[in-house]
């Protein structure tokens, strides 16, 4: 037998295995029990929810020859039919291949002739919103008054679309969107089913993408399951199978945005590009990024409503903490423009390299927006100590020059240096190895590192558990560790100091 996606091998056999969707569940089953079953139904949500699952599902059940607690039994001659798709009772429609007027005619034609065998003809028409207006005009009739055998069941996405005639005519039900954590739950019993090893992370990441959607879930796992065949499902494995980009990539070009680092940003976009992310669905979840941070500044419980584990939250928060309301609403507008011009562009990451430097850039602009996030920019200038120079007065370079602490390095700490992105990949820490990725290195004397920068952040329960995991990954790396310190340098110092490893890889440059 071919492979079964895992959407349609764990599709709900009864009421109770359908979840999220308890209010509609809990109807559809009272009407069977007490025999008050409606005549035209209109399912409306978004994809993947179970519309279509709990139409056959009431189908099914309306013609079971021995239900169980409202549910069909899965075992008599009509619920096999049904099941195996060779039964004349249910008939299964799709309105954007057959929306013509002549389509919903021969459905006319057929609703005159009452079931062979069972009790109700149920005639499930899906994405009906695609029917034409002719189509809608020649159903009416019928859907009001359809034989006592027929049962119709409209299922949508976009009840908008429908005309007041026909949601007139229906019982309407609305399908939500499942939670991120009953989403987790189904997908973790079904890895169990499979005899798969998931990470519990990997799991609520899968879940979180599916935006609600069941289906979208158990597909985009599938996606994971097909890449790493016969291996333990781990979050980093699924952030590659799925091509998105985990919320510290986010955390990183926002900290460059703000410090005006624009080779930094264009390198993250690099790496975006050579990994083969799209770059719609980047900017799409940058903004979700932003929204998370605006969400954290402006509610009062944010952890309630973002669904992220607590060093996720911890971590937006310390973002959070360093930007102004008006500056992530000019993020967020500019990336939204952004995100509507990629639907149609030819060259997508040349779009976002500008649009990246246009927000590193305030001054570039002239809405209200902008100018706030470049008043906020001349305050942090002033508490540092720096005095805005007038545009004329200003001389030809803007950019302070790159100021290094010119000593002799040990062989330890210049090897060190040269290592250094490879240290900080090595940390364990997701919190520390952020933080380790801002700072610039220097060295005072030459015998110890020196770990430069210009932002506060706390350091946990104490130096302790942030200067570990900095340890263990020069040892991991080096062999041994080198002795650093931490300097909170002024804005002023910081923009002007240069990074040590990149003078010494610029250095080697020249040499070869």
């Amino acid at each position: 037998m071919s492979y079964l996606a895992l959407y349609r091998k764990y599709r709900p056999s009864a009421f109770d295995e359908v979840k999220g969707q308890d209010h509609v569940v809990s109807t559809l089953k009272n009407q069977i029990n007490s025999g008050r079953i409606g005549h035209a139904y209109l399912f409306c949500g978004t994809r993947g929810t179970g519309k279509t699952s709990v139409a056959k599902l009431f189908a099914k059940a309306v013609n079971c020859e021995s239900p169980v607690n409202a549910s069909p039994c899965g075992r008599c001659a009509a619920c096999r039919a049904i099941e195996d798709h060779t039964s004349m009772n249910v008939i299964e429609i799709d309105a954007a291949s057959n929306n013509s007027v002549n389509n919903v005619r021969d459905i006319i034609e057929e609703v005159k002739y009452s079931p062979a065998e069972g009790k109700y003809k149920v005639y499930i028409i899906d994405e009906v919103h695609m029917l034409s207006v002719g189509a809608f005009n020649a159903l009416l009739k019928t859907l009001e008054e359809p034989p006592s055998y027929v049962i119709f069941i409209l299922a949508t996405t976009e009840a908008n679309k429908l005309p007041i005639t026909i949601l007139s005519r229906c019982q309407r039900y609305d399908f939500k969107r499942i939670s991120v954590d009953t989403i987790t739950e189904c997908l973790r019993a079904e890895m169990e089913k499979e005899n798969v090893i998931a990470e519990e992370k990997a799991l609520r990441y899968v879940a979180k993408a599916a935006d609600g959607s069941m289906r979208d879930a158990q597909s985009l796992l599938d996606q994971c399951l097909a890449l790493y065949m016969g291996q333990e499902l781990t979050f980093e494995k699924v952030i590659d199978a799925l091509g998105t980009v985990d919320i510290e990539v986010f955390a990183k070009l926002l900290r460059f945005i703000d410090e005006q680092r624009v080779n930094k940003c264009l390198e993250i976009i690099d790496d975006i590009a050579l990994q083969g992310r799209e770059m719609s669905q980047f900017v799409n979840d940058f903004v979700g990024y932003l929204r998370n941070l605006l969400i954290i500044q402006t509610a009062e419980y944010p952890e309630n409503i973002l669904q992220y584990s607590s060093e996720n939250i911890e971590l937006m928060k310390e973002e959070a903490a360093l930007f102004e309301e008006p500056v992530i609403i000019r993020f967020i507008r500019v990336l939204s423009e952004l995100s509507n011009k990629l639907r149609y562009a030819v060259q997508k990451r040349l779009l976002v390299e500008v649009e990246i430097i246009r927000l590193c850039r305030p001054q570039m602009d002239r809405d209200k927006d902008s100018l706030l996030n470049r008043i906020e920019n001349i305050e942090k200038r002033l508490e540092s100590g720096i005095v805005p120079v007038p545009e004329e007065d200003r001389q030809e370079e803007d950019t302070p020059e790159q100021v290094f602490d010119d000593v002799p390095l040990s062989d330890r700490v210049k090897t060190a240096a040269q290592n250094w992105s490879s240290i900080v990949t090595a940390i364990d820490s997701r919190r520390v190895r952020f933080l380790a990725e801002l700072f610039k290195l220097g060295s005072s004397d030459g015998e110890k590192l020196v770990l430069h920068t210009d932002k506060k952040f706390r350091m946990g329960n104490g130096e302790d558990d942030f200067f570990s995991p900095i340890s263990d990954a020069m040892k991991k790396v080096l062999g041994y560790t080198v002795d650093f310190v931490i300097q909170e340098d002024t804005k002023t110092d910081f923009v002007k100091r240069g990074d040590l490893s990149e003078k010494l890889k610029l250095l080697d440059n020249l040499q070869q």
